[in-house]
């Protein structure tokens, strides 16, 4: 054998080595669908609106999320109450139009930590799947009610 020879031969035999290691080693892949692996405490997934214990929605429509939002994917329109909504509303403003832009929006939190109602915050569903991108433009119903949405997966 020549020198050259004499080098690379023991590298093959460590790399077979390695590759023989990891055929005994436990996969790290799971079954996606069947299997979800756990998030940690501070995960930040998709946005919700709250509502307060008797059912009205926290949003004052004071528009902090929307001016703290860098990638500016929040579009808000207030509107005042009328009388005969005080059952849906706390405040005499309300936002008569809420859409969150998932394209454009970065999961950064800062909407979450300007709300001074947390209204809003950032759940733990996490996997949207759609063929239209209007789809991901989330409406206020859709934050309102997530898991009625089709286009959301809920880890266990």
């Amino acid at each position: 054998m020549s020198f050259m020879e004499s080098l690379y031969l023991p590298a093959i035999f460590k790399g077979m080595a390695i590759t023989f290691m990891h055929l005994f080693k436990k996969k790290a892949t799971i079954n996606y669908p069947e299997q979800q692996r756990p998030f940690s405490p501070v995960f930040r997934g998709l946005h919700v609106l709250n509502r307060d214990e008797e059912g009205r929605e926290n949003c004052t429509a004071c528009g902090l999320c929307a001016v703290a939002c860098p990638a500016e994917a929040i579009t808000m329109e207030a509107a005042e109450r009328k009388s005969n909504e005080e059952h849906l509303y706390r405040e005499e403003k309300y936002a008569a139009k809420y859409e969150i832009n998932m394209l454009r929006c970065i999961f950064c939190g800062d909407c979450e930590e300007a709300c001074p109602t947390e209204a809003i915050v950032l759940g733990h569903d996490f996997a949207m799947a759609n063929y239209n991108r209007r789809d991901f433009i989330l409406t206020k119903q859709e934050l309102l009610n997530p898991g009625e949405a089709n286009v959301v997966i809920r880890p266990e």
